[in-house]
């Protein structure tokens, strides 16, 4: 288990919150590797932008969501890994335990790694430790090239930015016209009824 991994299992009592155990992942490391994108209403609503790197799932807490803007720097903070199986995760976090509050998968799909150094592919690990990574996301509500850069020394404060491509609209705003899940169909007010909040 990771360092990070650890870090997750340190924070959480499983058996109480209903997330999926670091121990318990499922295997990840296919040809195309996963991202996810939670909304996540918890002190604070925001959104989970992770990544699947090595073995779990890298994240960022994004208070405003993605933009589809590349004229859009949103503030990314770097938490800590998640295991893959949080990916499928959707449902309620109860009261007195971290992160406790409403959770849907906002939209998922498989990434491309496309950091490159020197003409080649830097893997995820490594440009992420340099604070500089590039992903060309296939979701559902989300497409094309986004940026993660690192803005200061302390690792956890980066910025989400949307590149210019096909993928790219300063018009569309998906954080407010789609609000729902992608997995259940449902909208943060369903998954929280069925949770019992």
């Amino acid at each position: 288990m990771s360092g990070r991994l650890s870090e997750y299992s340190k924070r959480r009592d499983v058996s109480r919150s209903g997330e999926p155990s670091a121990e318990s992942s499922k295997a990840g490391g296919g040809e195309h590797p996963v991202f996810v994108i939670q909304k996540h209403d918890a002190s604070n609503l925001h959104y989970d932008f992770r990544l699947e790197v090595d073995g779990a799932l890298a994240s960022w807490a994004v208070p405003k969501g993605p933009s589809t803007d590349p004229g859009e720097k949103r503030l990314a903070i770097r938490t800590e890994d998640h295991p893959l199986d949080y990916a499928d995760f959707e449902g309620v976090i109860p009261e007195g335990e971290y992160g406790a509050g409403t959770v849907l998968v906002w939209d998922r799909g498989s990434y491309e790694n496309i950091t490159e150094k020197d003409g080649e592919i830097r893997p995820m690990a490594e440009a992420l430790e340099k604070g500089h990574a590039l992903v060309r996301l296939d979701g559902e509500k989300l497409r094309g090239g986004y940026a993660l850069q690192r803005i200061d020394d302390a690792d956890d404060q980066w910025l989400l930015i949307k590149m210019d491509d096909d993928g790219a609209d300063a018009r569309r705003n998906p954080v407010s016209t789609e609000p729902d899940s992608v997995a259940s169909g449902k909208s943060m007010d369903e998954i929280a009824d069925e949770g019992g909040e």
